[in-house]
């Protein structure tokens, strides 16, 4: 036979163009509009629809850029549309989009006169069915059109001014395209979405296999059949030729697709927070809305937050969201305030995205979500399995880890193990994306990425618009009917991602295990940009500690009142702002500038607490007390605990060397030279030498900073190449603080200017760094740098509730994948016997190397903390202006002095005059056992909760007491609800632990 396979594809391709695309709707007539522009910020419906809308014209310009323009549709239907059979009548409104990128560009609302949301308006979702309006056959609504600018531009990664309102400029961005009345033929609509699963699923075959072939020639058949110029009478003979093609079963072996339809709606990105409020409700109303159409059809809902919004601004859509819960056609899923970063939050925060989004959905729907939903999260932390079944859930899903650069994960089921020994049922979906279309070209991907053949048989496809939102389309929806059952395509059924979960753990019960974090090999750069952010989230973590367990001590020792209510919107909104693109830095200007404003308030709200507290715990009167929050003790004062501080230590010795200086406080001996840099650090305990020979500490060091793309997200390996060491000082002088001391350096980095106070105070172990900088840098980054003299085969990194041990050798492509890490408020390298711990204030982007000297043999270990970058895009002034950063050093340090440290670091000495001292709620007796948070209960009963972690990553064991009176005492998970615990075992006001290693616990105490 003639191989006329590409001719035949061609003539496909033209008729599906010209003749059936345009005979979908074959008459069409406009709508007469008219406008008005809201003047500042979006308003509510009610407040629109009573403006003065004047005439407006199709086809005009609109859209200065994050503005709204509420158009006004009306007309009458002309008679007999949509009489016949397989008609409708639809209204197809266009905004002027774009064919692509759906979600990144103009979107609108449609509204009822009376305030009722109808469904959106987006690139690939433009028609409202006549029927939705209610109003028989004329028209009278309202469109919300918002002029979102596409900060995407392609994905050139260009610096652009519109993620800034006092940038963005007065322009239209966008013309009015056909605004009309439209007839929908349904049969035409039906062939074409035939055409879209056959073509596709034919291209993805096999040249030599029989069924592409087949699917083929029933292509040509159908363009045989119909009339080109008589689309709609011939389509179903059309649909005819297909059926038989269209109604071969599966093969027997197909892999299985769960599809679920999502909307990964990104809280912030390249729009600010109060735009994805409105992306909420334009991807909701559109998923009810086909619900409406399709019993079948099940969406999964991530992100308590937004539903939250949608309660709070549209509340008679949220009713509508709240009757498809109960059906089970509306599911929440993932149990999260938000879809959050996992690598940077503390573990008290990790811990409450849990409490609060499940605790949402419980109370809302009564829906307890088992499954973790990390979709597009830039790495995932060791400590996460412990955490998400310390919560009551059982599976996690992401999708992220397919962008890895270099290594591919070697599974898609399987089992994944946290630092404690937690195991986690945890799927990789095949397809490679959260935002499928049900596509021939995923659904082969997915079968052929499968990496569990042979075992497992199943997989999850999230499908529907995503990011910028959009959600599912009825187009997807017939796409997965078609292929429920076809030859040459795994089968797809529609579902929830909780039985999929079920289904697969049942199918696959001798799981492969991966043990540790899962390391995205990209994005590196996000530990690092938008510092100010980084300071305010890290700020507020340690600030919510100080304002709970100040608050809970009130409560048990004076009876003040808890302030649960504000206390609970204070956390929500930091948890908010641990969103995937705010915390990690990767937003527009107006993100960030909304997250440090939101910072500040959080601050001042629980400065303010705090305060409060004291006063209620201390009393009126001039006495110093130091309240030490902290789960150490700190100058004599117990942790957790009031009282007067002790003022023993020495006074910090200093003198001249060598051009430099040197501070002595008898524990610890530091040496500067005459450029500011640290030549040599010891601690007396050890005698030894901490900074490596002929090597420095203290060491700037700027580099060239261009990624090939995803600016704000990335540093690229090749950074380390191009460096320039800012070894010479402009001045360097000695500052005498009270009975501490202080080097002040001053000297250039780039343009711009640091000076660095590097203070050694009476009884400290460790040397504090302070980097202040007017930072003026572009595309730049900023390490400081410490070469130690260990021989650390390995670096200890704090994570959530442990630390995480990475290689620091490059022995596979694994190790050096990892050359940019995170790690908390401290990093810790030793070899047998010595060690050193570098801790930071509001860092998280570090880097270790080690080298071998030829003149001794011995090895140096250089510890390099990530201070500051300058990223283009998408925030082209991120990070410009002043910074100051704080970095101490401590020699001789083990692990539990790397624990101490960042927590002395982060928890800034707080003093308060009062009259009495307070005694701490809890002792615990094993330092090893780090109290993370005390609170009063979620349900207001006065218990008090504790929540601790072993620290050390070994077996510790101890007594956790209440000094007050309490009833009895339980272990609870995260929620707060009676869990069974190992190595626990209670009693009427104290609880014996023997705890696994970095094993958390959660601890009720009754009152």
């Amino acid at each position: 036979m003639h191989d006329d396979r590409r001719l035949t594809e061609v003539r496909l391709d033209r008729f599906l163009r010209e003749r059936i695309i345009p005979a979908v709707y074959p008459r069409s007539a406009p709508l007469t509009l008219s406008s008005w522009e809201a003047p500042g910020e979006p308003v509510p419906a009610l407040e629109a629809v009573r403006q003065q809308f004047t005439p407006q014209e199709q086809g005009e310009a609109w859209g200065r850029p994050w503005s709204t323009k509420w158009l006004r549709l009306q007309g009458e239907v002309p008679d007999s549309w949509g009489s016949a059979a397989d008609t409708c009548v639809e209204i197809l409104v266009d905004l002027g989009f774009s064919s692509d990128l759906p979600g990144f560009q103009c979107e609108g609302t449609a509204w009822r006169a009376d305030g009722t949301v109808i469904k959106a308006i987006s690139p690939r979702n433009q028609y409202i069915p006549l029927k939705l309006l209610g109003s028989g056959m004329s028209v009278d609504f309202y469109v919300e059109a918002a002029a979102n600018p596409d900060l995407s531009q392609g994905w050139t990664f260009a610096a652009t001014p519109y993620g800034d309102k006092a940038t963005a400029g007065s322009e239209p961005q966008y013309r009015l395209g056909p605004v009309v009345i439209a007839e929908l033929n349904q049969a035409v609509w039906e062939l074409q979405q035939d055409i879209w699963t056959l073509s596709g699923l034919m291209h993805e075959l096999p040249m030599e296999l029989p069924r592409r072939h087949e699917i083929l020639r029933a292509l040509e058949r159908m363009l045989d059949v119909m009339d080109p110029d008589d689309v709609a009478g011939t389509a179903a003979a059309g649909r005819a030729v297909l059926a038989e093609v269209l109604a071969r079963p599966a093969y027997a072996s197909a892999h299985r697709l769960l599809a679920t339809g999502h909307a990964h709606i990104d809280s912030a990105w390249l729009w600010p927070v109060r735009e994805t409020i409105r992306k909420c409700a334009r991807t909701f109303s559109n998923v009810v809305a086909l619900m409406d159409e399709d019993p079948g059809f099940v969406f999964s809902c991530s992100s308590a937050q937004q539903l939250a919004w949608i309660k709070e601004s549209y509340p008679e859509l949220f009713e509508r969201i709240r009757e498809k819960v109960k059906t089970g056609q509306f599911v929440p899923v993932g149990g999260m305030w938000v879809e959050s970063d996992s690598n940077m939050p503390g573990g008290e925060a990790m811990a409450r995205q849990f409490l609060e989004g499940k605790s949402f959905f419980l109370a809302e729907f009564g829906v307890e979500c088992r499954e973790a939903w990390l979709p597009d999260t830039f790495g995932y932390s060791a400590a996460l399995p412990q955490i998400v079944k310390a919560a009551g859930s059982r599976w996690f899903l992401t999708q992220k880890i397919s962008w890895n650069q270099v290594n591919r994960m070697p599974h898609h089921t399987f089992h994944w193990e946290g630092i404690d020994g937690t195991r986690l049922f945890t799927h990789f979906p095949p397809v490679d994306t959260y935002s499928a279309e049900i596509s021939g070209r995923e659904l082969a991907h997915a079968e052929r990425n499968y990496r569990e053949h042979g075992r497992g048989t199943m997989s999850l496809l999230p499908f529907g618009y995503g990011d910028g939102g959009g959600g599912p389309t009825r187009e997807m929806l017939a796409a997965a009917r078609r292929t429920a059952d076809l030859e040459g395509s795994p089968r797809v059924r529609l579902g929830a991602a909780a039985d999929f979960f079920a289904a697969a753990e049942a199918e696959y019960p001798g799981l492969p295990v991966w043990v540790g974090e899962m390391y995205l090999e990209l994005h590196r750069g996000t530990y690092t940009s938008q510092a100010n952010t980084k300071r305010g989230n890290r700020r507020s973590e340690h600030l919510l500690r100080e304002a709970e367990l100040w608050c809970a001590t009130a409560a048990v020792r004076a009876g003040a009142r808890y302030p649960a209510a504000e206390l609970k919107r204070l956390w929500r909104l930091v948890l908010l702002q641990q969103f995937h693109d705010i915390l990690p830095g990767s937003s527009i200007a107006w993100v960030h500038q909304d997250a440090e404003r939101n910072y500040d308030a959080v601050a001042r709200d629980l400065e303010a607490i705090i305060a409060e507290a004291a006063r209620a715990i201390l009393g009126e009167g001039g006495q110093e007390f130091l309240l030490n929050a902290a789960p150490h003790a700190r100058h004599g004062v117990p942790a957790l605990a009031g009282g007067i501080p002790l003022r023993t230590a020495a006074p910090v010795r200093s003198a001249t060397a060598g051009g430099g200086y040197v501070l002595d406080n008898g524990i610890i001996r530091a040496e500067v030279n005459a450029d500011g840099l640290l030549v040599s650090l010891k601690d007396y305990g050890s005698g030894r030498e901490a900074i490596a020979p002929g090597q420095f500490g203290n060491l700037l060091e700027l580099h060239r900073d261009t990624p090939n793309e995803w600016d704000a997200w990335d540093i690229d390996a090749f950074y380390r190449r191009n460096v320039t060491a800012l070894t010479e000082a402009r001045s360097v002088t000695l500052e005498r603080l009270g009975d501490a001391a202080a080097v002040v350096v001053e000297r250039l980095a780039g343009a711009s200017a640091v000076t660095q106070r590097i203070l050694l105070e009476p009884g400290a172990s460790s040397l504090a760094i302070t980097t202040a900088v007017d930072w003026q840098e572009r595309e730049k980054l900023l390490k400081l740098g410490f070469a130690f003299d260990v021989r650390a085969d390995r670096s200890a990194s704090e994570t959530q509730f442990g630390h995480v041990f990475r290689p620091t050798h490059l022995n596979t492509s694994w190790e050096a994948a990892k050359f940019e890490i995170c790690a908390h408020r401290w990093i810790h390298v030793a070899e047998p016997g010595y060690g050193v711990a570098v801790s930071n204030a509001a860092s998280y982007g570090h880097d270790v190397t080690r080298a071998v000297r030829e003149d001794d043999g011995g090895t140096t270990t250089t510890v390099r903390v990530s201070l500051l970058r300058a990223p283009k895009y998408p925030d082209p002034n991120a990070d410009r202006g002043p910074h100051e950063l704080t970095v101490t050093v401590r020699p001789g340090a083990g692990i539990a002095d790397a624990v101490e440290e960042g927590y002395r670091t982060n928890l800034a000495p707080r003093v308060v005059r009062g009259a009495r001292g307070v005694e701490p709620l809890f002792t615990v007796s094993n330092p090893a056992l780090v109290v993370e948070a005390v609170k009063l209960a979620e349900d207001g009963s006065g218990d008090v909760i504790v929540r601790l972690y072993e620290s050390l990553g070994e077996r510790s064991s101890g007594t956790v007491s209440a000094n007050f009176d309490a009833a009895g005492v339980l272990t609870v998970d995260l929620l707060e609800r009676p869990v069974d615990a190992p190595g626990v075992t209670t009693r009427a006001g104290s609880a014996e632990l023997e705890l696994r290693p970095f094993q958390l616990l959660t601890l009720r105490f009754r009152r």
